[in-house]
């Protein structure tokens, strides 16, 4: 049989505001309705960052079990992962809101330049989040921007500070960091496997290269990432009315390459979750 695809929705982000689309969720209720909305559509996991009323970003524990509940409620199954990036706190701020015990929580496993900033991950904070996964039963999602972070994955595995099998992110696509390149990404998807046997990994792209990435994923036996965190558009010309449009383009996608959209039953099972 082949594999279903968990399709993976991050709603809202860090940077997309009402100005560049009207439809990106910054509100609790926005976020708990664009979340059901794509979780009808197809999504079975969704990325979450929260937002203060005004667009500012936060690390607000409080939005963020406000958000969780509302998801809980009404979207049975759907796995919830937490952000712990960089733009709405800083040290261990960014992982203060893991008491609530999503689902998944995000993993940056190094330091990147990102397109005006670099994305400050030191080791001692990489090592403080992963332990205070392992320790509160969230399973982390490897954030690797390149090649030294998924060897970075692979030793906090071999350490014991992650438990279980490894789920990857690919994120390529952004300005300063990794372009889209399909050896690249081949590459990255073999060493994987290599370094670490039975991991799950997903794919994720910046604005057009978000379609470039879900196909190559499809294609080689990933997971995709879609939303408008990464991406508000769902052509040049035609700005996307919502996360589940962006979403059902996602599900086209999985039918012309033959793959099954995860259940939510099937995606905690593949990705070894309660």
């Amino acid at each position: 049989m082949t594999q279903p695809c968990i399709i993976t929705v991050a709603i809202t982000g860090s940077l997309p505001q009402k100005r560049d689309n009207p439809a990106v969720p910054i509100t609790v209720q926005e976020q708990i309705e664009s979340t059901h909305e794509a979780f009808e559509a197809g999504a079975t996991l969704v990325h979450l960052h929260v937002r203060n009323d005004d667009g500012t970003t936060t690390s607000s524990p409080e939005r963020f079990a406000q958000v969780l509940d509302g998801i809980r409620k009404h979207c049975p199954g759907m796995i919830v992962q937490f952000s712990t990036g960089g733009r709405s706190g800083a040290g261990r701020e960014r992982g203060s809101h893991l008491k609530l015990k999503p689902d998944m929580g995000s993993l940056a496993t190094g330091s990147v330049n990102f397109p005006t900033r670099v994305y400050d991950n030191s080791p001692d904070l990489v090592e403080w989040l992963a332990t205070e996964m392992r320790d509160l039963g969230i399973k982390p999602e490897i954030e690797a921007f390149d090649l030294s972070m998924i060897f970075q994955a692979a030793k906090l595995q071999q350490q014991g500070q992650i438990k279980g099998p490894l789920h990857v992110q690919f994120v390529m696509g952004i300005r300063n960091a990794m372009p889209v390149d399909r050896e690249v990404l081949e590459f990255y998807v073999r060493t994987l496997q290599r370094l670490a046997p039975g991991s799950t990994w997903t794919g994720a792209g910046i604005g057009r290269d978000q379609v470039t990435m879900a196909r190559w994923s499809l294609e080689l036996g990933g997971h995709c990432r879609t939303g408008m965190e990464d991406n508000v558009r769902l052509d040049k010309d035609t700005l996307a009315p919502s996360n589940a449009a962006l979403v059902r383009a996602v599900v086209d996608l999985c039918q012309q390459h033959g793959r099954p959209v995860a259940t939510p039953e099937q995606a905690r099972q593949l990705l070894g979750l309660n």
